[in-house]
């Protein structure tokens, strides 16, 4: 994949390791929220509830940093290899064409992921000077949230994962991670609050967790942050990462999956539509253009 920007001078590089270390299966994972699109610079986002717009109209909140947190990242080798087929046995997948989605493993593909977000958030702002910078700052504070949700349990989040899309392995060519990641998506397993019916309804009764008996019953999914890179559109990856995602929801026992879209982007209601999602009328009042559109799919 060929990413954009100037990102890789700035991180410590190692040559790519040769042995694999085995996968270990966490017993939770992330947080996600809603996107809109923001016109301020990257740096008014540390410290601050930030939303961000994806090329698809998804959308996700990240919570505030730590100062100290973004001040280093941890040694990223951007010349490691993609992981093999063998090496990722046991992953729920699913092939696809000349790819395939699965769960990001590597701390490199969860920043591959980020970058992604931040050139899809920072592409309708590419005349505006610094924008590397911006990028470079962006994908940095989403690296971290990212792998905060998910490794740790956050308010009504019980697990997250992080897809992503790569090229499928060549048995003539060993690609890098960061050339191999097409797209990515973030499914998060919920629990409702008291009071709340709906994924973000403003009116509650409570800020508490609802009972957890029977537990199925106040659980839920949800999508957000969907991106695909700008040159592997229209190839079937943004679809096969929901599939993929809904597979993935219903093997975490959940019977309702959700996505918040913007009202104005159809060609994103198109899509959620085609993989089986309809509109909740009850909780979606489109007043605006840039208001949000409430879509669930019953599993």
């Amino acid at each position: 994949m060929e990413l954009k920007g100037n990102f890789l001078p700035q991180f410590d590089v190692r040559e790519p390791q040769t042995t694999f270390v085995p996968y270990v299966k966490h017993d939770y994972l992330p947080v996600v929220g809603v996107f809109t699109r923001e016109t301020l610079p990257a740096h008014y986002y540390r410290g601050k509830n930030l939303e961000v717009h994806c090329n698809n109209g998804q959308s996700i909140r990240n919570l505030p940093l730590p100062k100290n947190e973004s001040s280093k990242l941890p040694e990223l080798a951007f010349d490691r290899l993609q992981l093999t087929d063998k090496e990722c046995t046991g992953l729920q997948r699913r092939k696809f064409g000349r790819f395939v989605a699965r769960q990001a493993i590597l701390d490199e593909e969860y920043w591959t992921a980020a970058w992604l977000r931040a050139e899809a958030h920072w592409e309708p702002l590419s005349y505006m000077r610094h924008v590397e910078s911006h990028k470079r700052k962006y994908a940095e504070e989403e690296f971290y949230c990212l792998k905060r949700r998910c490794f740790a349990q956050e308010g009504n989040s019980l697990n997250c994962f992080c897809f992503v899309a790569i090229k499928k392995e060549d048995k003539n060519v060993r690609r890098t991670v960061l050339n191999s990641i097409v797209g990515t998506l973030d499914l998060s397993i919920r629990q409702f609050m008291q009071g709340e019916i709906f994924p973000g309804e403003i009116k509650r009764v409570s800020a508490v967790l609802a009972s957890q008996e029977p537990f199925n019953t106040h659980k839920y999914a949800y999508i957000a942050n969907v991106c695909v890179a700008k040159f592997a559109r229209r190839q079937g990856i943004a679809s096969n990462m929901l599939y993929l995602a809904t597979d993935a929801a219903m093997m975490a026992g959940v019977t309702q999956l959700f996505v918040h879209v913007n009202a104005d982007n159809n060609p994103a209601q198109d899509l959620y539509k085609k993989t089986g999602f309809k509109v909740v009328e009850a909780a979606s009042f489109p007043l605006r253009k840039d208001q949000r559109i409430l879509m669930a799919m019953e599993l």
